[in-house]
């Protein structure tokens, strides 16, 4: 008799540990579709997950809707596909290093990550996300992929997004209200439109060879905002009100018109240079620069009317006669507190992009995620084999 309740007790107790095994475990390794297979019937991977190198050309983790950990593959040459119907959440890094063949990356009901790092993809064209896709990461690095557009992250706050090197990217449309760290967005396709509606405030924000850069509703950047060797003609921030460190525009070829009509105050330095279609300069509620202003190019006029504190030292020059500004600028006795040179029809005016004395040094930074792995599986059996053993005595009673 006791043999008949104790043995079905035992039979599902092995098989709960037998599992738990499977499911949690501080590294679950898979090496083949046949270790994918194995770990399909778990709810929770608990535990990194790790691809091998020289697994087959598919991977299919579907069964799992979770991942407590990280989900990592690199330096993988055979993989062509990597898939799962039913992942929606991974608490660590999802990263994907050197896999050098990968063309698809499915994913349709993945919707929150710890953080995405997708680095030397050469063969991957496109992200299958789904809709809405991932809406939740602390940091998002996409480099040296085939990609053509970001579809399928779509993130509403976060800390880093830096997107680098992926020459055929021409478009990154994205909901972000705001950024905590860094926005870093160079060396991509040369025809890249980058829209921004909905961010009001900013960390930092380095922007490079980008064809139109829209931020509509930007109030505030805490620290530096940097736009080098672009190709749009205009950069409007209309509510942009201050920044706490620098603005540079440099070497931006085909720009001609900056507008930012309500800006005060600039934190650190603030330098114009060879842009060399820009002919005015005008920014008509600019009162506090907290380091240098250092204008070069061939613009004929600069304006800035309401300007009554500058920390550090003025200098202007251009190709052109701006004689007309400098006199207005002569006359600004002790609002300039460093050096003041104001310089026209100089014909190396172009010749120096660099900065001016700041005053104030930029902040950078990149995205980490530290994630506590599961308690090793002896612990959970214990506690499964213990309320069943329970059980079955019980019933003797």
């Amino acid at each position: 008799m006791i043999a008949k309740i104790l043995l079905p007790a035992l039979v599902a107790a092995t098989a709960v540990s037998a599992q738990s095994s499977t499911c949690t475990k501080a590294t679950l390794t898979v090496n083949s579709a046949a270790d994918a297979t194995a770990l399909s019937s778990c709810r929770t991977l608990k535990g990194n997950v790790v691809i091998g190198p020289d697994t087959g050309d598919t991977i299919d983790l579907s069964g799992p809707g979770q991942i407590d950990g990280d989900l990592t593959m690199t330096s993988n040459g055979r993989i062509v596909s990597l898939s799962s119907t039913s992942l929606n959440s991974i608490s660590g890094t999802f990263k994907l290093q050197n896999i050098t063949i990968l063309s698809t990356l499915s994913f349709p009901a993945l919707q929150s990550v710890g953080a995405i790092s997708f680095q030397s993809l050469p063969a991957l064209d496109e992200l299958s996300f789904g809709t809405p896709g991932i809406t939740e990461a602390k940091s998002v690095i996409i480099s040296d992929t085939h990609l053509n557009s970001l579809d399928g992250i779509d993130l509403e706050t976060t800390s880093l997004v830096d997107i680098n090197n992926n020459g055929r990217l021409t478009e990154f449309n994205t909901q972000l209200g705001n950024l905590s760290d860094n926005l870093n967005i160079q060396a991509n396709g040369k025809d890249l439109k980058v829209t921004m509606p909905n961010l009001i405030w900013i960390a930092n924000m380095t922007i490079a060879n980008v064809t139109e850069f829209s931020v509509p509703s930007l109030e505030h950047v805490n620290g530096s905002m940097r736009f080098d060797s672009n190709y749009f003609e205009s950069f409007t921030a209309p509510n942009l009100t201050s920044t706490g460190q620098d603005i540079s525009f440099v070497s931006n070829s085909e720009l001609t018109n900056i507008s930012i009509p309500i800006l005060e105050s600039v934190g650190g330095g603030l330098t114009i240079a060879n842009n060399t279609g820009l002919e005015r300069i005008n920014l008509p509620k600019l009162e506090t620069v907290g380091g240098a202003v250092k204008f070069r190019g061939n613009f004929s006029s600069v304006s800035l009317p309401e300007i009554n504190d500058v920390k550090g030292a003025f200098d202007i020059a251009s190709t052109t006669n701006i004689t007309a500004s400098c006199d207005t600028f002569e006359a600004l006795n002790g609002v300039i507190q460093g050096s003041y040179s104001c310089e026209g029809e100089k014909a190396d005016a172009n010749d120096d992009t660099s900065d001016g004395d700041s005053g104030s040094s930029g902040s950078s930074g990149s995205g980490s995620d530290d994630n506590d792995n599961a308690g090793a599986s002896v612990a959970v059996n214990s506690v499964i084999l213990g309320a069943i053993f329970i059980g079955a005595v019980a019933q003797l009673l």
